[in-house]
């Protein structure tokens, strides 16, 4: 009986694996399914949650801050005070009277009053007490004086001038120059605020960036056999990516939350003080538009580090 012919000997080419640009492209769906996705108990979302909650506050008091000077120097920008220094309460009453008169004859000023002395002692009374009304205390008359616009330091040197040719002891004083100190040290604290969102931004992206990194670690392994089975980076950089969103989106409205939560509280605080320069204080709807979009920027702050990290760590595998 002869024996059936032997098979020919494979060829060199025949020989060899299939390139790994020979298997088939790896669905998205396959290859989400191979990397376990992580679940909100992480502590990743919560984090986030803090620093958002802190951006929110952080950005609320800067705004609030910047209104309270901004309605503050435009009150104040147009008036002028001026005070009548004299012993002699008579010669006072008198000078006071001139110097009103004066006054209203400028062309920049729109309206004069000389300030009561019962309203004066009313205001000296919480520092002096009942020396405020006695005659022991020589209390200089005011003048309110109202202003068609924003006088400039010479304008209002200018009126200084017209004073002193008439009136001895009558001094001129820029009521905005009183609260300069104020609005130094408000700018100080939106500085402040700004810096502090600054640096909750840059925790917000390291956070992202630990997250990311080590959930690439853990499953380095997978994602090697996901390129073997043909996976491409672009597939793998969006399941992480997604996962990362996810998790900023859900850490960023409960931190929105607890922001306007705190934000509300300290406003409840603040007008129980009933003080007309508080509020001034007060958010607009720009403002409010500016807080919502807080949460937004810290996912697209998420998802841009996310997108960085895992980039970086598929070119190392190479």
């Amino acid at each position: 009986m002869s024996t059936p012919p032997l098979p020919d000997a494979p060829t060199p080419e025949a020989s060899k694996p299939a390139e790994r640009a020979d298997y088939p492209k790896m669905r998205g769906g396959l290859a989400a399914r191979l990397l376990p996705q992580t679940k909100f108990g992480g502590p990743i979302p919560w984090v986030i949650a803090i620093l958002i909650a802190l951006v929110v506050i952080a950005a609320a008091g800067g705004l609030s801050l910047r209104n309270l000077a901004e309605n503050a120097r435009a009150d104040l920008s147009g008036a002028v005070t001026v005070q009548i220094i004299e012993a002699d309460a008579e010669q006072r009453d008198a000078k006071a009277v001139s110097a009103a008169g004066i006054l209203a004859d400028q062309p920049l000023v729109t309206s004069v009053r000389i300030v009561p002395e019962e309203e004066l002692n009313a205001l000296l009374e919480p520092w002096l007490g009942a020396a405020a009304g006695s005659d022991d205390v020589p209390v200089p008359a005011l003048i309110d004086v109202e202003l068609s616009r924003n006088a400039s330091a010479s304008e209002v040197a200018g009126l200084q001038s017209a004073l002193d040719a008439a009136v001895a002891g009558a001094r001129v004083d820029a009521q905005s120059d009183w609260l300069k100190p104020v609005y130094d040290a408000l700018a100080a604290l939106q500085y402040l605020a700004l810096a502090l969102i600054t640096l909750v931004a840059f925790a917000t992206g390291a956070a992202v960036w630990l997250a990311a990194r080590s959930a690439f670690s853990n499953h380095s392994e997978t994602v090697e056999v996901i390129h073997l089975l043909g996976g491409t980076d672009a597939q793998v950089t969006r399941i992480f990516q997604r996962s990362v969103v996810r998790d900023a989106a859900f850490g960023s409205i409960v931190g929105l939350i607890f922001g306007l939560a705190a934000v509300w509280l300290l406003g409840q605080q603040f007008a129980a003080l009933d003080s007309g320069m508080v509020g001034g204080g007060g958010l607009g709807w720009t403002d409010w538009l500016i807080i919502a979009a807080i949460p937004v920027a810290g996912v697209l702050l998420a998802l841009l580090t996310a997108r960085v990290t895992i980039k970086v760590a598929l070119r190392s595998m190479l």
